[in-house]
Parts: structure tokens; sequence; C-alpha cells
């Protein structure tokens, strides 16, 4: 497992990846010796400089998640969501055939290691509130829809 930093306009970002693809963003720099020059690491920076700089709205390095079924489902409906637009929990539930798991969705939500890429962020309460992101970072939510133009 291989990991670099950088920084952008949630704060510092670590990513992580292995051969086959992105495994995890996390908050904050990791301990240790990052390996920037690792090709999936490099892509993934790439990219996410990209979309921090709005010149980029959908995402093409690989991704490598491990999840429940259920997890795996609602992660790759939110990789639908186009740039610029939410969901609310409950329409994620419709969408993957489970429309009263509305709570399960938020906890999926919750343990996607692949935030921004895997775009939990456009996730929203059906009332349009900002609800849970990472636990309680909901300036991060926010950061990134103003970013995206869904929130004025």
């Amino acid at each position: 497992m291989a990991f670099t930093w950088m920084e952008s306009p949630i704060g510092p970002l670590t990513v992580w990846a292995n051969e086959e693809g992105v495994t995890a963003i996390d908050f904050g720099r990791a301990e240790g010796n990052p390996d920037p020059g690792h090709p999936v690491l490099s892509q993934a920076v790439r990219e996410l400089e990209e979309y921090f700089a709005r010149k980029r709205k959908a995402f093409d390095v690989p991704v490598c998640v491990e999840g429940t079924a259920f997890q795996m489902a609602v992660w790759k409906e939110l990789q639908k969501i186009p740039y610029g637009e939410t969901r609310s929990y409950s329409d994620i539930a419709k969408a993957i055939g489970r429309p009263k798991a509305v709570r399960a969705v938020g906890q999926a939500n919750r343990k996607n290691q692949i935030p921004v890429i895997i775009p939990c962020h456009r996730v929203i309460g059906k009332d349009r509130s900002l609800t849970g992101y990472v636990g309680k970072q909901l300036d991060k939510k926010e950061i990134l829809l103003r970013l995206e133009g869904c929130l004025c």
C-alpha cells in the first residue's frame, strides 16, 4: 500500500492506493514516507487537483473498494450522481431497490473510504439540508457542494 499527500480546499489529504486503484482518501497527513511517483497516486492527485480547480467533473482513476454488497451498491450509485447535482438518501435507497433503507444508505455513506472521488458529499437530506459527512465534518461537504455550484 502506497500513499501521498496533497493540499486541497478541504484541508490536507492523504491518498492511498495499491496497484489496482485508490483505496482510501483520509483527511490530514499520514505518518511515514509518501510515494508520489506511484502511478495510481500520480493520476489520483492530478485528477483531484483538476477537480478542485473546477477543470474536472468526473474521475477516471480506478478505485479499489471493499464493503458489503449493500455498501458496494450504494457507492456505485453515488458515482452516478453528476457533478453539480445532489440526491437525497431516500433517492439513493430507491435507486438501489431498497426504498426503506434510508438510514442504511447514510451508514454506507459514512463508511465510504474514498470521499470526493466517490461523491458522498452529493447526498443531502430530503429537505435539502446538509447532513452527515465523514462524521461531523459538514464544513467539508459545504465547501465541495459550493465548489460544484450546488450551493449559493
